[in-house]
């Protein structure tokens, strides 16, 4: 069908959030617009993306509009992954560019190591150690 170029997310303030992101995760900014309404992150194969509530109710004001992010709130039943081979070093990193912890390193049946922090806007984002069994299952199909 195709392929997954973006994930936006529809923020208060873009900038702080693309900063945000910058400062936790060495992610490197793509583009803030002049008006602040939209920024883009590299983060590999998929942008990262932000765009201001305004702009985002512009967008879908016709369809309902959308819930905004509350950081106070409960988190959405949704969460990004970012994968790292250090969980506790990058816990320490995101909490000190200002992410509030959610859950504490846990290390899973199958043998990943993951940490939950909420971003500036109430995002979950969730810090995992590649799968064991994920990275064997490649390691597999390559060899075939």
């Amino acid at each position: 069908m195709g392929t997954l170029g973006y994930v936006i997310f529809y923020v208060a303030d873009v900038e702080a959030s693309v900063a945000f992101y910058e400062r936790a995760f060495g992610f490197v900014r793509r583009f803030v617009s002049p008006d602040n309404d939209y920024g883009e992150l590299d983060t590999g194969a998929t942008t990262l993306s932000f765009a201001s509530s305004t702009l985002a109710m512009s967008n879908l004001e016709h369809a309902g509009g959308f819930a905004r992010l509350d950081p106070s709130a409960p988190p959405p039943g949704a969460s990004i992954t970012l994968l790292t081979d250090d969980v506790p070093a990058a816990l320490a990193t995101t909490l000190g560019a200002g992410a509030t912890p959610y859950t504490e390193p846990t290390e899973k049946p199958w043998g990943q190591t993951v940490a939950y922090v909420r971003d500036l806007d109430g995002i979950l984002v969730e810090l995992a150690t590649p799968s064991p069994d994920l990275v064997a299952g490649v390691h597999q199909r390559i060899d075939r």
